[in-house]
């Protein structure tokens, strides 16, 4: 199923006149932003298309919802973030403060790294953060987290590996 296929083209056609108002509406109530709303519109169409699957005829709005509420999740993750990097860089000299697009890959790399922390198990994110923003030692760790010194070793290793494919794969 591609998008260049007629019929998947028809049901696409047919999800946007039946759905747009609505989903519009949805989105528009929760976010209280018409234009917030319309760019999560297009971002939901635009998922329906590129996952190469499209949903049932009898659960179309329910599967539409699926993908616009984690949409928002991601719009508010982002927001979360950005704003907390700005804070931050209001404690910054003027002159230190970056360009628009050194601004944006921040952001962005801001964004991916949360990602990832989130992909990990709790206690895997918890040993890294600790070791990493907290300075703790991994003895102090275990105790924290009530394992063993042995365990915290993997979970930061295991953390750090997780970064390290990220950092590859943001390469490519």
């Amino acid at each position: 199923m591609t998008a260049r296929d007629p019929s998947v083209q028809q049901q696409m056609d047919m999800l946007y006149r039946e759905h747009h108002s609505w989903l519009s509406g949805f989105l528009q109530r929760r976010l209280g932003c018409s234009h917030s709303a319309a760019d999560l519109v297009q971002d939901t169409y635009l998922r329906l298309l590129t996952s190469g699957k499209l949903p049932p005829l009898d659960n179309s709005r329910g599967y539409m919802t699926r993908i616009a509420k984690g949409l928002m999740i991601d719009l508010y993750r982002r927001r979360r973030i950005e704003n907390a990097y700005l804070e931050e860089l209001g404690h910054q000299p003027e002159a230190v403060h970056p360009s628009p697009e050194t601004h944006a890959q921040t952001v962005e790399a801001l964004i991916t790294i949360d990602r990832l922390l989130h992909g990990l198990p709790i206690n895997v994110r918890r040993a890294l953060l600790m070791r990493r923003l907290d300075g703790l030692s991994y003895r102090e760790i275990a105790e924290q987290l009530g394992v063993s010194v042995s365990s915290v070793e993997k979970y930061v290793a295991c953390a750090l590996q997780a970064c390290l494919l990220a950092a590859l794969e943001m390469e490519q």
